[in-house]
């Protein structure tokens, strides 16, 4: 039976170390209801354990460290972005679960691999699977976890440790609304605490006052792993070199949007639900979306799927008075019918606070939403179903994305979601139900 995210210890004696490292040694535990993601074979007993003989004070050490990183941060292909996600790395003489952990700002992904250490004498981890929980449920777990070994430090009469001092820290800076708002900036960024350049963060900071903080969010996010950042200042001068008229006020608006709780529903089906409404109200049917349907549900310049002008950013930007513009980055059709379908995602179940709507390559819950939209609007799944008939050749998909304009990804993104075939890496999205454990 599935039950909460939990990270225990039970303790034990050891009698070399610091004394820090002695009184927070025990046996680590990590739990998702009946499914553990520290399970091993044990060398020395000869037999499957659940839980490896550790020192909690180093996982406790570098979950605070981290917390605003593991938090907040996406998936990266930054070179420093395994250390502050992967507990494999933390070292200090022990085998640690080969566990990675990342976000996509509303779920945390817990991924438990076998570990490569091919040694006959140590602990070799076997676990082999993944869970996803609401970003709630992952706070909960750690705050209990460090409270635990806080707790064993003091029954220890062990004061003013380097934890206890983090610790403090994290509690300052997740109580305080300002310090809150700088560091996930940071980590949205890819940088740890005190570690980004004070004006960059300061800049995108002040922009969530004229464009809406989840806006900003997400293109920190995409400029993640040192990456440079768009500010509104850019935006504006792209929209008007780049960008093709249109106008927010006139686009579709869905009379009633979904409102879910985003923590407990993957984004596809948020994406797909809001497609599936939109397509009711406009009695699409199973017919494709047509070029000149889709600019008008913008009310975009109709010019803007065939004219070749790029941007390194898609996006939607709201001028209010002096009306709005719209960018896109592919420079091909099928591409550019997919990025306005994106935005048009965006405002619809997106954010709706400010007046950009980014369409970024970062893995977040409100990016997945907008592609989850648009592949639904497009390529609507129960009728690719049909037409696929049992068969998912590349061929097959192949002509299917023909026929609804769109690229064979999307059929095949379509697929994975509902399981028609099989999802090659659980680590390139979150979208299992937070109470799946998948092998």
């Amino acid at each position: 039976m599935n039950g909460p995210l939990s990270i225990s210890v039970g303790w034990e004696a050891l009698d070399d170390g610091p004394p820090e490292e002695r009184a927070c040694f025990g046996s680590l535990s990590i739990r998702y209801g009946a499914m553990s993601l520290s399970e091993g074979y044990d060398p020395f007993v000869k037999r499957i354990r659940q839980s490896p003989v550790v020192s909690a004070y180093y996982l406790a050490e570098w979950l605070t460290w981290n917390w605003w990183r593991l938090r907040w941060e996406p998936r990266s292909q930054a070179a420093d972005w395994a250390l502050t996600h992967s507990v494999a790395t933390i070292g200090s003489g022990y085998a640690w679960p080969n566990v990675t952990i990342f976000s996509d700002g509303e779920r945390i992904a817990i991924v438990a691999k076998p570990g490569s250490d091919q040694n006959e004498a140590t602990y070799r981890y076997i676990a082999d699977g993944a869970v996803v929980v609401p970003a709630i449920d992952f706070e909960n777990a750690i705050d209990a976890f460090l409270e635990q070994v806080a707790g064993q430090l003091a029954a220890e009469r062990l004061r003013d440790t380097n934890f206890e001092r983090l610790r403090a820290d994290l509690s300052l800076e997740r109580q305080t609304p300002g310090l809150a708002r700088y560091r996930k900036m940071e980590a949205l960024l890819g940088f740890d605490a005190d570690e980004a350049p004070a004006r960059t963060v300061e800049r995108l900071l002040t922009d969530t006052d004229s464009l809406g903080s989840s806006a900003i969010s997400e293109l920190a996010a995409e400029g993640g792993g040192r990456g440079a950042v768009l500010d509104a200042e850019q935006l504006h001068a792209i929209a008007a070199q780049q960008g093709f008229e249109a106008s927010r006020q006139n686009a579709f608006r869905l009379a009633n949007p979904p409102v879910v709780a985003r923590g407990l529903v993957p984004a596809w089906m948020v994406g797909r639900q809001a497609a599936h409404d939109a397509r009711v109200a406009l009695r699409l049917g199973d017919e494709p979306v047509t070029d000149h349907r889709l600019t008008g549900l913008l009310a975009v310049d109709p010019n803007v799927l065939t004219d070749r002008r790029t941007a390194p950013i898609s996006f939607a930007l709201d001028e209010g008075s002096r009306g709005g513009a719209i960018v896109l980055r592919s420079k091909w059709k099928t591409g550019r019918r997919f990025e306005l379908a994106r935005i048009l995602g965006d405002q619809i179940a997106g954010a709706t606070e400010g007046r950009l709507w980014p369409v970024t390559r970062a893995f977040t819950y409100r990016q997945k939403v907008q592609r989850a939209f648009a592949a639904e609007l497009l390529s609507p799944f129960d009728v690719v179903d049909v037409m696929l008939d049992g068969d998912y050749s590349d061929e097959q998909q192949q002509e299917v994305a023909e026929h609804f304009e769109v690229s064979p990804l999307t059929i095949r993104t379509l697929l994975v979601n509902h399981r028609r075939i099989e999802r090659e890496d659980v680590e390139a999205d979150i979208e299992m139900t937070p109470a799946h454990a998948g092998r």
